[in-house]
């Protein structure tokens, strides 16, 4: 097979326009999504700005906002652990990019709590693969990077990474 160089160009924008999100397999015909449908991030800043976008823009109907309350309230928040990932104790950039995420593997890709549970932790461990103490936002974490077990910042225009 020969491709000409606006097939190739083709491909490289669609890869571009893709995401840094990657799945092992595509969704399910029903909309569920598949049970062995993996996840791989970069833990890159492209990433948390788009989950960040998903926050602002993907609304959930009651029937999902159940099934994201379900899969982050037993995940302790990274940065204040006193709180779950489904309220944290504000709604720093962390917090935004797990509760964007969540959004968007909900809505988008039909994962199911359990599903959701897995996908945020893989995230978390990709933006700070050393840990997050679980007590960033009464130890200064607020202002800090991600990867220095911070919050990312306070604001979405002044994203810490």
């Amino acid at each position: 097979m020969r491709f000409t160089s606006y097939t190739v160009l083709a491909l490289l924008l669609a890869l571009a326009l893709s995401g840094t999100v990657a799945f092992g397999q595509e969704s399910a015909s029903d909309g569920k999504a598949a049970e062995s449908e993996k996840i791989v991030f970069e833990g890159s800043r492209a990433e948390a700005e788009r989950f960040i976008g998903y926050h602002r823009s993907i609304l959930l109907t009651p029937e999902q906002e159940a099934i994201k309350r379900q899969a982050l309230e037993v995940i302790p928040a990274p940065c204040c652990s006193n709180f779950s990932a489904a309220t944290c104790c504000c709604p720093c950039n962390l917090a935004k990019t797990i509760w964007g995420l969540s959004n968007f593997l909900i809505a988008k890709k039909g994962f199911g709590a359990g599903q959701v549970r897995d996908a945020v932790n893989t995230w978390i461990a990709a933006i700070n693969p050393s840990g997050f103490p679980g007590d960033s936002c009464f130890t200064g974490g607020c202002g800090r990077p991600f990867e220095e077990r911070g919050c990312g910042g306070m604001h979405e225009s002044e994203l810490l990474f």
